[in-house]
């Protein structure tokens, strides 16, 4: 089974999903990473400002730290490997890494509102 591990920057919540001005990717992202955990995927993120020794335990991310700053984030690992850097994978993109169809994310967000998948529990 194949793990995503997402380094994202300082964000005020785990999420990012919070405050009045709302970032639709971060959106993207929260109800992604919700879905696919749901499925039962291996996917784990990290927030800088909560979770700081996450970025300073992981060889790869300490790298880009230290070279680039947090400029460098959000970065996605696979299988403890670089991904993407500098934005976050677009949905079908994390179906491919975790072996899914490209589809199947969109698939499961269809009919859904909110972040937390129509319960408005946010």
């Amino acid at each position: 089974m194949n793990t995503l591990t997402i380094f994202d920057p300082a964000l005020c919540c785990s999420t990012g999903v919070c405050g009045p001005g709302v970032d639709p990717e971060l959106m993207r992202v929260s109800k992604a990473v919700d879905r696919l955990t749901a499925m039962g995927e291996a996917v784990v993120r990290y927030n800088l400002s909560q979770e700081p020794g996450a970025y300073v335990a992981n060889p790869v991310i300490s790298k880009i730290l230290r070279e680039e700053g947090d400029g460098g984030l959000p970065v996605t690992l696979l299988n403890d490997e670089i991904y993407k850097a500098g934005a976050y994978p677009t949905n079908a993109e994390f179906c491919r890494a975790l072996g899914l169809s490209e589809d199947a994310l969109e698939a499961g967000l269809a009919g859904t509102s909110g972040c937390c998948g129509g319960a408005g529990c946010c």
